[in-house]
């Protein structure tokens, strides 16, 4: 398997994770009933997996931000962050299943998805590509004087910012 696809299995598996973790957060994981005199009803306190763990959420979103920084990040970054989302991962998995349902079943299958990934980044990410040079600032300065990347010296005269303006109020096109 490519270091690109192998990349995209582990982002995508991030993401899904996080987002089970984050929905299953948000969804019914405890109903208390309790019972009043009559003729008044029950009062059922409907509580959400947020709402029992509180941090379930924060470190739902943490996973969530993870899987897209493993596109931006190489290197050791990477690789740290790697290491924070296995520790992440690891840390949904006890906590959504001190609650019996489904839904905490959910967040822990979320948790472990964050945990695979987290993992598979620390042992696999040397191999991956990183985003390309083009996104990052140019080493050069492109005044003139200083010497472009071929190493002969830039000639070119540098238009005057005045004169640029006033061809723009003339409707003229400054860069033709």
């Amino acid at each position: 398997m490519t270091g690109r696809r192998q990349l995209a299995i582990t982002v995508g598996l991030c993401a899904v994770g996080a987002a089970a973790v984050l929905i299953a957060a948000a969804q019914t994981w405890q109903v208390e009933v309790s019972q009043r005199p009559a003729p008044l009803p029950a009062l059922r306190d409907v509580q959400t997996g947020g709402a029992l763990r509180p941090w379930l959420p924060a470190v739902g979103w943490v996973a969530l931000a993870g899987a897209g920084a493993l596109l931006a990040l190489r290197g050791t970054a990477r690789r740290l962050l790697g290491g924070l989302l296995l520790v992440a991962g690891v840390v949904i998995v006890p906590g959504a299943l001190t609650v019996a349902g489904g839904w905490p079943v959910v967040a822990a299958v979320g948790g472990l998805a964050v945990a695979a990934a987290g993992a598979v980044t620390v042992l696999r990410s040397g191999r991956w590509p990183a985003m390309g040079a083009r996104y990052e600032r140019p080493a050069h300065s492109a005044t003139a004087g200083h010497p472009d990347p071929g190493g002969q010296p830039d000639t070119t005269e540098q238009p005057d910012p005045a004169q640029l303006w006033q061809a723009l109020d003339r409707g003229e096109d400054p860069t033709a």
